[in-house]
């Protein structure tokens, strides 16, 4: 690390360790500095080829790593005064059976509710103080739509998207008459997958750091459309999960006693019979999975394929990372406490897709949900009752809240999506990424063998996740290498076939 920059990161008080750099998010209303990695020179060389691993495993890198060996970046569970390149200590602090609540028969409902309301109000007021004209990402969820109340008090001035990335979870109609009847305005955006992609590839030249969220490419799309109509501000409303808690229901416990690390033979995930249908496909591909790992939202590689992918035997040492989180996995008292778990280290890839698309097109960005007071409140403060209902009804309060404004209404009982289209993205982008793979041999030697054996099989929706994980992941690499991806894009790639 040259002399300049070591100064520039101590004057921005970033922990320096040697040559490595550290880079913690903040709470809910602030922006993530990444300004320590905007003059950095990519170089192929400083990969962390683990972190490659954990990518194509499960969709994010490990905490506190980053793609690059000598950045960290952390973001809950993690204290900024310690070395994360050399000692890293992870803590979960909301370990529900820690947490004195008081019974439901000793609490006020409507104070309760008022309470919420207002540190919700308070928590959308100053994480978005600085943004002139804030844009809320509406999926039609509980949490948007508790979120939207209280924009609507807070800042009357926000507007609403809503994101319609296909026809299995179609919220738009519901989030349009919320926000209208609110008063704020409403915009729907249709995935085009093409688009979203252009949109992507465009921002990764200037994208800090690297993840794979299955909702990166949403992002991404959106993002640029907030931009686009003079937005310079974007409102999340993810983030409450791991203290509201997050519960089990039979699907989930069903593919956590499935996920049993075994290693199938290629022939038999490859047949006819298998990679045509969805359902044989994600079974055989949670068989071969870690029961914590399957956890993590999506289908992605086995751990054979990346080892395959990356020509190398890598994915041990992926897993390997797990073991800093061990502990408090252990300590999780039940299978809803260690998904509590899961979501936190995930934040990563949930929280990160945000702040490095909304870094590169120099959106600010704000999750209130992470507001530290709506935190501690709501854990400590709100019974259980209200927290997780019976037979696993989810997030009481926060449908109480709404009922206070809305009678029930679809969103309430099915969740709100921003799905992506995955399966039309490999029909429109398939030349395009395969002319990456076979540009970025030397990082990821087994992709084109993967792409080109897969080719006719990519409407199965298991098998175009993983397409997507290398769509994302290819271009940013390349674009550590020596020729831009807009140079490569435009030499390689004409339009869909």
């Amino acid at each position: 690390m040259n002399a300049s920059l070591l100064q520039g990161l101590r004057t921005r008080g970033l922990p320096v360790h040697g040559d490595g750099v550290q880079i913690f998010a903040p709470t809910c209303g602030a922006s993530v500095d990444f300004s320590p990695l905007q003059n950095r020179v990519r170089d192929a060389a400083a990969l962390d080829q683990v972190s490659i691993a954990d990518l194509l495993r499960n969709a994010f890198v490990y905490p506190p790593h980053s793609i690059y060996r000598d950045v960290k970046f952390a973001i809950s569970g993690f204290e900024e005064n310690q070395d994360l390149h050399r000692a890293p200590r992870f803590h979960f602090s909301y370990q529900s059976s820690r947490a004195p609540r008081p019974r439901l028969d000793a609490v006020d409902g409507t104070l309760l509710l008022k309470t919420y309301h207002e540190l919700l109000c308070g928590a959308v007021s100053r994480s978005c103080a600085g943004m002139r004209s804030p844009w809320l990402m509406q999926s039609g969820g509980k949490d948007s739509t508790s979120m939207a109340i209280a924009a609507a008090e807070a800042r009357p001035d926000v507007a609403c998207i809503t994101y319609l990335g296909g026809h299995e979870e179609n919220e738009v109609d519901s989030a349009r008459f919320v926000a209208r009847q609110l008063g704020l305005r409403h915009e729907a955006l249709v995935c085009d997958p093409g688009r979203a992609y252009e949109r992507y590839l465009a921002m990764v030249p200037r994208m800090p750091l690297l993840t794979a969220d299955f909702a990166m490419l949403s992002y991404a799309d959106l993002a640029t459309e907030i931009a686009a109509n003079g937005g310079d501000g974007v409102l999340d409303a993810l983030g409450s999960d791991h203290y509201f808690g997050m519960p089990m229901h039979w699907r989930q416990r069903l593919k956590a006693l499935l996920a049993l690390r075994l290693r199938l033979p290629r022939g038999l995930l490859e047949s006819r019979l298998i990679s045509q249908n969805f359902r044989l496909s994600y079974l055989l591909g949670t068989l071969q999975m870690d029961a914590f790992e399957r956890s993590f939202p999506g289908s992605r590689f086995s751990d054979v394929e990346v080892d395959a992918l990356l020509g190398c035997p890598i994915a041990d040492r992926s897993r390997q990372r797990l073991m800093l989180f061990q502990a408090d996995i252990e300590a999780a008292s039940s299978m809803e406490a260690r998904r509590r778990v899961a979501a936190t280290i995930v934040e990563s890839a949930s929280f990160g897709k945000g702040m490095f698309t909304t870094s590169a097109l120099s959106l600010l960005l704000a999750y209130p949900y992470r507001d530290e007071r709506l935190c501690e409140w709501t854990f400590h403060e709100v019974p259980d009752a209200l927290l997780i209902g019976p037979r696993g009804v989810n997030k009481v309060l926060v449908r109480q809240h709404i009922a206070q404004h809305f009678q029930q209404l679809p969103y309430v009982r099915t969740k709100g999506s921003f799905r992506f289209d995955l399966c039309g993205l490999a029909r429109q982008r398939f030349d395009q990424v395969h002319a990456f793979a076979v540009q970025a041999q030397s990082l990821l030697p087994g992709a084109v063998d993967w792409l080109e054996s897969h080719r006719s099989r990519l409407d199965n929706k298991y098998l175009a996740s993983k397409f997507y994980l290398l769509a994302i992941t290819l271009p940013w690499l390349l674009n550590c290498m020596e020729k831009p991806v807009s140079q490569r894009t435009s030499r390689n790639y004409e339009g869909p076939p």
